[in-house]
Order: C-alpha cells, then sequence, then structure tokens
C-alpha cells in the first residue's frame, strides 16, 4: 500500500439540511446556500446556522395529461439581493426563466421564446450567462429582455457551465469531451481545453486558473486554463460530479457507485480525503472553503462535510 493509500481519512457528515423536494441546483452565495427543487421553489438557507432564511416560489404548471403540478427548477443563483430561477417545465417543454427582485417574481422568458435553456447564471445585476441544451451561450441582458450575443459552441448537446470568480470567463462542457473556455462579455471562445476526457463531461467547475471535469469515461479531469495542460485522476464508476476548493489545492470528485465523494490534492493528484454518506446519486459538490463543503443529490437532503472533524 502506497504512502498516499494510508494517509486517506474517511469522513462523515457534520450536518444535513432537509429539503422540501429533490436538490436539481445548488449555489453557495457568499453566506447563503441556495438550492432549487422540483417542487416549485428555491430554498436559501444561512450556511452557519442552517436555518431556512427564505423560499421563493414560481406558478405550478400543466403537465401532458392537464394536471397541475409544482415547476422543476432546474438552476439557481443569486446577485445582490435579486434570484434567478430557472425552469425546464414550461409549455411545449421550453424554458421559463423568472428573476426575484424586491420580492416580486418577472418573467424574462417563457415558451414564446422558445428557448431550452439548461442552466443560467449572473454575471452581473443586469446580465445573466444562459447554456442552451443546443450547446449554445447567449449573454442576456435583463434590462431590456434582449440577447446581446449567442454563440454556437459545437454541435454536441450542452452538459454544464461554470464561471470563474470574477465571472469575466466561463468554461462550457458538452457531450464531446471538449471543454471551451469563453469571455463573457464577448461571447467568443478564447481556448479549448481537450485530450483529457473522451465523452461526455457531466460537470465543471472553474477556479484560481485550474478547471475540473467530471467524466462519462470515469475521469476526473484537470487543467491548467493558461497553458492548456491538462491530466485525469481514474475513477470506477461514472464520474457526476467535481468541485475545485478556492485555492483549486484541492478538487472533489463522485468517483464511485456508492455514491462516495473522493478529495485528491491537485499538485501530485494524491487522494487525501474520501466522504461517505451521500444517500443516492451526486449532482453538486460546492467547497465552501479549504475544508467545508456542501453536496446535493437527487433526494432531499444536502450534505454538509468538514475535513477538520471526522
Amino acid at each position: 500500500m502506497t504512502a498516499s493509500l494510508l494517509a486517506v481519512e474517511t469522513f462523515v457528515p457534520v450536518a444535513s439540511i432537509d429539503i422540501n423536494g429533490t436538490a436539481k441546483d445548488m449555489v453557495l452565495h457568499q453566506n447563503r446556500l441556495l438550492v432549487a427543487t422540483d417542487m416549485g421553489h428555491i430554498e436559501v438557507y444561512d450556511t452557519a446556522s442552517r436555518e431556512k432564511i427564505k423560499e421563493i416560489s414560481i406558478p405550478d404548471v400543466k403537465d401532458f395529461m392537464g394536471d397541475i403540478m409544482p415547476a422543476r427548477v432546474m438552476s439557481t443563483d443569486a446577485m445582490k439581493g435579486q434570484y434567478l430561477l430557472l425552469s425546464d417545465s414550461g409549455k411545449g417543454g421550453y424554458s421559463d426563466l423568472y428573476l426575484y427582485k424586491e420580492e416580486k417574481l418577472v418573467k424574462l422568458l417563457g415558451p414564446e421564446d422558445k428557448s431550452a435553456i439548461i442552466k443560467a447564471r449572473f454575471v452581473d445585476e443586469n446580465h445573466i450567462l444562459l447554456g442552451y441544451l443546443s450547446d449554445e451561450v447567449a449573454l442576456l441582458d435583463t434590462v431590456s429582455k434582449k440577447e446581446l450575443y449567442r454563440t454556437q459552441l459545437s454541435e454536441s448537446k450542452f452538459s454544464d457551465f461554470m464561471l470563474n470568480e470574477e465571472k469575466t470567463q466561463a468554461v462550457f462542457a458538452c457531450e464531446s469531451g471538449v471543454l471551451s473556455i469563453l469571455d463573457v462579455k464577448s461571447g467568443k471562445v478564447i481556448r479549448e481545453l481537450k485530450g483529457q476526457n473522451v465523452d461526455n463531461v457531466y460537470k465543471v467547475d472553474y477556479r484560481s486558473g485550474m478547471v475540473s471535469g467530471a467524466g462519462q469515461d470515469r475521469r476526473g479531469s484537470l487543467y491548467e486554463v493558461k497553458s492548456g495542460k491538462g491530466s485525469y485522476i481514474s475513477g470506477d464508476f461514472l464520474i457526476y460530479a467535481t468541485a475545485l476548493s478556492p485555492s483549486a489545492k484541492k478538487v472533489a470528485f463522485a468517483m464511485d457507485e456508492k455514491n462516495n465523494i473522493s478529495i485528491y490534492n491537485t499538485a501530485d493528484k494524491s487522494k487525501i480525503a474520501l466522504l461517505k454518506g451521500q444517500k443516492s446519486t451526486l449532482n453538486v459538490i460546492i467547497f465552501q472553503d479549504e475544508k467545508r463543503l456542501f453536496s446535493a443529490s437527487d433526494d432531499n437532503s444536502i450534505m454538509v462535510w468538514d475535513l477538520n472533524k471526522n
């Protein structure tokens, strides 16, 4: 047994947060944790007390049988008192994009726009970056409700995107395994990261000049954006989720079929921790800092982890 294997510590959750519905997306904004659910709302929690401080709902929808049901919220975000709620349950299978501001819910896009948007994130107070199923990216002006640009990234199906900390660049993933680095202001692709994934990349993260990718090919990819150099860590199962710590010195991957989270040093790819206790398939992992994490699965529990406490 190698020294790196001997050094692996096992951790269990220090707490969990029960939500009303199944978690579909999760965002950490300052000291607030936002969780999007399939029950037509987002829930906002204080990260210190883990108490729910806000819940925002969008209108119910009719299913194909004509029955009234909650709209599934697939993506959410926050910016200076504003909240985004993106649903893929709109009429005709199109997306509904809502902005919650000053205690009012405003629809920015609806079925009439015929938009198949999968993910939305704030760039600033008046602009939202959109990821389309068709692997197009658009920058939406929330005042005019018009797109400032729309760029076709590839012919593959879109999977995920993540903005860097400054919100000046974003990494886009698709089913081809190629990751595109986009200049957010212009919509132009400034670099392609490839060679480490050969199939669909489910999730990506972008922190401190590094990108991580969670691959269907059982590869957890790592790239240095500036140089384009990459490597990967092999997993035992489809890798559905990933996250980088703020310094990018640590990376988390969902590496096995037991839904455990493996933590690695990015410098030498040595495994340093194993997080056990997730109940179902992981969809989001977030580092709050170098030691604390949140994770969400296809269930109604958010797990809270602390690498100081095992």
